[in-house]
């Protein structure tokens, strides 16, 4: 049997899917309201020197709560091809997000992401959500 060579995916295919259906979003600056939006579960824009990043804090129940939560954190950001800066320290998880490839600016992809982790944080347990 013979497989049509546009079926075949591979792992450089399925990145190539990954990053070209984001890509409007990697190049589409985030709304005002968007960013409004994230502000309600916690996130804030930090803005130095022409560039801007979401910033938040979460804090879990232990580290293996905080483990869980980057787990599903990083399939999430590795599905959209756009990583986060991020630090761990036993139960609370720092986290960045900005498109360096638009001159570290704030994006769609960006916005899309931080949604998303907010969702795994709420499931999770994040204390500071509840505060």
């Amino acid at each position: 049997m013979r497989i049509a060579p546009s079926r075949i995916v591979t792992p450089f295919t399925k990145r190539f899917m990954a990053t070209s259906t984001n890509a409007s979003s990697r190049r589409t600056p985030a709304s005002d309201e968007a960013l409004a939006s994230l502000a309600d579960s916690g996130w804030t824009v930090q803005s130095e020197l022409g560039s801007s990043r979401l910033v938040r804090k979460f804090e879990f129940k232990d580290f293996s709560a905080a483990w869980g939560f980057m787990s599903r954190t990083a399939l999430a950001a590795e599905k959209l091809n756009h990583h986060p800066e991020w630090s761990n320290v036993w139960s609370k998880v720092s986290i960045a997000l900005t498109t360096h490839d638009q001159g570290n600016s704030l994006t769609e992809l960006d916005v899309k992401l931080a949604t998303r982790i907010s969702e795994y944080a709420k499931q999770s347990g994040d204390k500071l959500l509840k505060e």
